[in-house]
Order: structure tokens, then sequence, then C-alpha cells
């Protein structure tokens, strides 16, 4: 399996621009086929946000109008069958977001302190799994700084990474975390969201200390504000990684 994942995301990786070249941000729209040729397609929206379609099924992960621009209308956008939610900071946790993507059936997934604000919500904690269909399962991991004096922006054990397995397809969305050696334990990541915006996330330089950690087939940073994207790109230059600079600021 794992050698049929690397070959598709491989494929798809040749024919985009590298770290050397690509050093515009741009909101493109990126496709992707899991191992039975199923399709998933990442579609940016701003910061932490974005929209997963996956094999028809939509999914949101930290939907916020305001906060980060551009504004965001979501009424606009097609109703979630699940929302991912990291943690509860106003850049990440949106109750009018949720609001204007859940229909009857949305199931939303979140950590405890942000089901607290929705009043609802399926709680996940760092080490948890969750099967949201047959083939789609949701796995929490710990998400968190650990540099002296930031450490109170994200306590360690309270908020959420996830890691979404679409059809054997592993995707890594850290969320709001510094380079914690619990990465070292991800395996066979094909892509990666890793945020880079100190002193709330990493440096440039910890970017690519998370990289070379979780070491994914294509990854994207993001939550990344005012880093420049020239600073991200020679950090992450020599991983032989695809890296994919998008409209997350």
């Amino acid at each position: 399996m794992k050698t049929m994942i690397m070959a598709v995301v491989a494929a798809l990786a040749a024919g985009c621009t590298t770290t050397t070249a690509q050093n515009q941000v741009t909101d493109q729209e990126d496709t992707f086929k899991t191992p039975s040729g199923k399709t998933l397609q990442v579609n940016p929206i701003k910061h932490a946000s974005m929209e997963i379609v996956y094999d028809g099924r939509i999914i949101q992960v930290d939907p916020v109008i305001n906060g980060a621009q551009p504004v965001t209308d979501y009424t606009k956008m097609s109703k979630a069958d699940y929302i991912l939610i990291t943690h509860e900071h106003r850049d990440h946790l949106d109750q009018q977001a949720v609001a204007d993507l859940r229909k009857e059936t949305t199931v939303i997934v979140t950590n405890e302190n942000s089901a607290k604000i929705l009043g609802e919500g399926k709680v996940m904690h760092n080490g948890d799994s969750l099967r949201l269909a047959k083939d789609l399962v949701v796995y929490a991991v710990p998400a968190y700084n650990n540099s002296p004096g930031r450490e109170q922006f994200h306590p360690k054990g309270r908020d959420n990474g996830f890691i979404l397995v679409a059809d054997g397809l592993r995707i890594y969305i850290a969320g709001d975390t510094e380079d914690i050696e619990e990465m070292k334990e991800l395996k066979d990541i094909d892509i990666a969201f890793l945020p880079c915006n100190q002193p709330f996330t990493m440096t440039p330089q910890q970017l690519r200390h998370a990289a070379d950690m979780v070491r994914p087939r294509v990854v994207y940073p993001y939550h990344f504000g005012k880093t420049p994207t020239d600073e991200m790109l020679k950090a992450l230059e020599g991983t032989n990684i695809d890296v994919r600079i998008r409209h997350f600021q």
C-alpha cells in the first residue's frame, strides 16, 4: 500500500513547480488520487481554513469568516459533510461559519473546549481515532508550543492536529504547533500542512525540522501570516519534498 501511495503522489508531483521556482502565493486547487483511484481535491481558503473534497464529500477544516483576510462567505459554499476544528482560538473556531456550513447530517470533530463553545461536536483528545466512513478515518495527534515563554499559546494536551486517512491517502493537518518530538512518530504521510508563524507556531527553521521529521511527499506551509514565502522555501531547500505555496496567510 505504501509503495502504491508513493507512486500516486510522485506522479502528481512530477508536473508541479518545485521549491526553487515556486515563490508566489496562489489559491490554486490541487487534485490527488487515492490508491484505488478516488479523487481528493485541496481547496485553499486562507490562514488555517481549507476545503477538502473527497469522493464527492465535503470536509471543511477550521472555517473562519473574519479574523484572517479575505472575509469568507460560507453561505455560498456547499454544505459540509464533516467539519474539523483543531482548537478554540478565533482564527480556527467561528460559530457562524460552522452554522453556515452545517446541515442536518454534518459531523463536527473537534477538541473539548471547542465542543463546549459550540454546544456540540464529537470530542477527540490526542491519541484518539474516529471512523467517519468506511473509507475515511481521522486521528487526533498532539499540537502545542514547547519553546520557553510560548507554552501558554497552545498548551500541551489541549489542542489537536489531525491525520485524515482517505482511502489510504494520509493527510497531516498539524494545527497550531511547533516542531514537537511527537512528529517523529508520524508514518507514511503523503500530504502535510505545517504552520509557520512565530511566536504562535514555527519559524522557517522549525518548519524545516518538522518537515525532516514527518517526511511527507507533499508539504503545504500554512497559517504563515507575514512570514516571507522566500524564507520558507529557502528553509525547505534540499528536502526532496514537493513544496506548494498556496493562499494560507
